[in-house]
């Protein structure tokens, strides 16, 4: 019996190294992300994103496409039909639709427990546990996924899978889980890093919009 107890206890102790050890590679790798595309002047991102909810039904096809800017903290991002201008000070949310134009200082919060494209480089630096999922074979790209989830219980996001491209160390896509059972998938089809954008790119020209017809707030 003693034997039998001693084997379950290595059983245990083995498991919670492996455990301990997926958290470490996971920071690690993050760390390397976070450093590469930290280190970039700017970076010109394209990407599609799809939503996906078999409970109610819901799926987006043909995906939403989007583009972002960003340089530092701020990030010209067009997404949804709308454009949001963000100059590290005062954000400016602009329908196009309805030409209505919300200003405010600070930046987008998280929502819903929503992970804006705006947050796609950053999100996981406070807040969540990860540790290593799975490596997968993307037309040729070797994708290593991190698993996230919420150190807070009750949160509205279960879980996060955040690809990074093992050989650039580039995120390449991010599926938000949602306790409502929603997917959300990031994907970025195009990157680009420190090219030659003008700072007038996260101004908002309130004169421009004011002569278009646009309600400003």
């Amino acid at each position: 019996m003693k034997n039998i107890g001693l084997f379950f206890v290595g059983i245990l102790l083995s498991f919670n190294t492996i455990a301990q050890n997926s958290s470490t590679q996971a920071k690690q790798l993050l760390d390397e992300v976070s450093s590469k595309m930290g280190a970039y002047k700017n970076m010109v991102i394209s990407f599609n994103s799809t939503l996906v909810n078999k409970e109610a039904g819901i799926t987006n096809d043909p995906p939403i496409r989007g583009n972002i800017i960003i340089s530092g903290d701020k990030y010209n991002l067009e997404y949804l039909g709308n454009s949001f201008l963000f100059d590290g000070k005062k954000l400016a949310v602009i329908n196009h639709e309805e030409k209505e134009i919300n200003i405010t200082s600070g930046d987008l919060e998280e929502e819903d427990g929503f992970i804006y494209p705006s947050k796609l480089l950053t999100f996981y630096k406070e807040g969540y546990n990860y540790k290593m999922g799975a490596l997968e074979n993307s037309n040729g790209r070797k994708i290593q996924y991190v698993d996230l989830t919420p150190i807070d219980s009750n949160s509205d996001i279960v879980k996060v899978k955040l690809g990074v491209d093992a050989r650039t160390k580039h995120i390449y896509k991010l599926t938000q889980i949602g306790s409502n059972g929603a997917e959300t998938t990031f994907t970025i089809t195009t990157f680009k890093s420190n090219q030659p954008i003008s700072e007038k790119s996260f101004s908002f020209n309130r004169e421009k919009y004011a002569s278009l017809g646009y309600l400003i707030d």
